[in-house]
């Protein structure tokens, strides 16, 4: 069995090796396959999925929750845990906060946000803050951070959900997130293995490729990687993204057709990851019900094919009883030999016993108790979102001086609000209203644009008519990335994009982008332009500080926002 259980992550001491070991001994084969799997708790109620599971003899080793209050994940997980002897791991995604786990979790700021605030100080604050309000509720894991390069400005998936575009920022941060969330008792795991935001695509609806040379890899991805697993990273997820440099590196013979994704390649997750890199820990794949992962073959081929490859734990299941089923028949008939199975399942017990579950379990305290949720009624962690918010807003350009902005010059605002409609990886949605709210307080008379006024639209309405009534044109824009758009660009009103910048030389214009940084693509010769990277209202009010010039703008901007383009930066 290729495991250590005394070195790094896991650290084990004798008794609880021992531990392990009894476990195993213990363990049927349904057993120890069942355990391979991590179950999505969403929207069946956890008394209806445990009978499902009861019914088959089905005892993962995990799950990972959606969101929802915290007493109830909290309650939530104790009824799965009173299933089985076993403790279990129970994660979420902690990647701006643990609004990812719960409704009262603190939203601190995408990693985006934490690097515009330009101290690695903030990426602490994020791994740290996160964690200790996510292990109030028993959580135990988190799905993050993102290790990803957002190198390709399209990318859908990556964008404000990564640190940045520069590789040694992306480095620092991440350590210091994995520092905080250390310390508050969580485990860690790095993704998007081998590495995303090289493609455009995302690996929900495709299989997708990092473009990497195998040196450019090692000197970027692979320098991370590796600098996270010297730290003691426990765990790694393995995505639906392939890397062909390296693929043909190791076999210089293979086939297009061979070359596979991070989640089902031996030569990616076991020859580079485990035996290049060093890495010990425990592998998770990526969602396996992610057409990026169904694409590549057979799912009956798929599942055994994941775990032979070297990865630990299969994430989520579209059948419960098609995809066990699946796996038991490959440990059966050898697709998953017994020793790949026992290595699997004890990586996934050295985790555990490395989190000293196994004596928080003889010791009642797996769950703490409901005092630990008061984390949720402490405004410390409210006040250090709030600091970062303020510290991260990034004046991108403001070639026509026109901030600052008083109700005395520019009274009257037409405000043009883009998207603020949420999304898959960010459902926070309607947050304009919270703005114009504030604008108004502020002395301002707002009018929100609304393409059936006629008396709105530019065709029709002359340039004095407009200019008359207005002195501000203001987009508030909060387009999301990923779920199921490729590409997340601005969808401009119909009739004729009559909502665009068209007035930019006659009305002072003021562009606010609280998600995608690179929105100056489609808006390049708007001339003052601010990004917030999280649609958060402790952005917006740090962004309403500065535009009323009560507060400096001090973000840095963790990526090119003028996209390499010349036009943009005019």
């Amino acid at each position: 069995m290729n495991v250590d259980f005394k070195v790094k992550p896991f650290f084990l001491d004798e008794s609880d090796i021992a531990w392990v070991q009894g476990c195993m001994k213990k363990m049927t084969v349904e057993e120890k396959v069942s355990h391979l799997f991590c179950i999505l708790i969403k929207d069946k109620p956890v008394e209806e999925m445990a009978a499902e599971m009861d019914a088959l003899g089905f005892y993962p080793g995990g799950y990972m929750t959606d969101v929802f209050p915290a007493r109830k994940v909290k309650e939530n997980f104790k009824k799965l845990q009173a299933r089985t002897g076993i403790p279990l791991l129970f994660a979420s995604n902690l990647e701006r906060g643990a609004d990812g786990i719960c409704k009262e979790g603190t939203l601190f700021g995408t990693q985006m946000q934490v690097a515009a605030a330009g101290d690695k100080r903030w990426a602490y604050e994020l791994g740290r803050v996160c964690g200790e309000e996510a292990a109030a509720t028993g959580a135990n894991w988190n799905f993050g951070p993102i290790l990803d390069i957002d190198t390709n400005y399209h990318n859908p998936i990556t964008n404000t959900r990564v640190f940045s575009s520069d590789q040694e920022t992306v480095l620092q941060m991440s350590r210091e997130f994995v520092r905080g969330q250390m310390e508050s008792g969580m485990a860690v795991c790095m993704k998007h293995w081998p590495g995303d935001g090289r493609d455009e695509r995302d690996q929900h609806m495709v299989t997708t490729i990092n473009d990497c040379t195998a040196g450019e890899w090692d000197a970027s991805y692979g320098k991370i990687y590796k600098a996270l697993i010297d730290d003691g990273a426990e765990t790694v997820m393995a995505a639906h993204i392939m890397l062909p440099a390296y693929s043909r590196k190791m076999k210089p013979d293979i086939r297009d057709e061979e070359i596979l994704p991070g989640s089902l390649s031996c030569d990616l997750t076991t020859r580079l990851l485990r035996e290049q890199l060093g890495f010990n820990g425990l592998v998770v794949t990526d969602a396996t019900t992610m057409t990026g992962f169904m694409q590549t073959m057979a799912r009956r081929d798929a599942l055994p094919l994941a775990v032979a490859a070297g990865c630990d734990m299969i994430l989520f299941t579209l059948d419960l009883k098609e995809d066990y089923q699946y796996v038991l028949d490959a440990a059966a008939d050898g697709t998953i030999s017994m020793e790949r199975l026992d290595e699997a399942v004890a990586r996934i017990l050295a985790l555990k016993a490395h989190l000293k579950l196994h004596k928080k379990m003889e010791e009642g305290t797996l769950f703490p108790g409901d005092e630990a949720l008061k984390v949720f009624e402490r405004e410390d962690n409210r006040n250090l979102a709030r600091e970062c918010a303020d510290r991260s807003v990034t004046l991108v350009k403001d070639t026509q001086n026109l901030l600052p902005i008083s109700p005395r010059t520019q009274r009257r605002i037409l405000l043009h609000v883009l998207g603020d409609k949420g999304g898959y990886h960010d459902p926070i949605c309607n947050q304009a209203e919270y703005l114009a709210g504030l604008l108004e307080r502020e002395g301002f008379e707002v009018t929100v644009y609304d393409a059936s006024r006629k008396d709105l639209l530019p065709i029709g309405n002359s340039i004095e008519s407009m200019t008359k009534r207005f002195d501000l044109i203001l987009y508030y824009c909060s387009v999301k990335t990923s779920g199921s758009d490729n590409v997340s660009r601005i969808s401009w009103t119909a009739p004729g994009g009559c909502n665009t910048p068209r007035y930019i030389y006659e009305i002072p214009t003021l562009f606010i982008s609280v998600d995608n940084p690179y929105m100056l693509l489609d808006v390049p010769k708007v001339r003052t332009y601010i990004n917030g990277y999280t649609p958060s209202r402790y952005v917006i009010d740090a962004i309403v500080e500065k535009i009323m010039g009560r507060s400096r703008f001090t973000g840095k901007n963790p990526v090119d926002p003028f996209c390499g383009l010349f036009h943009t930066r005019l």
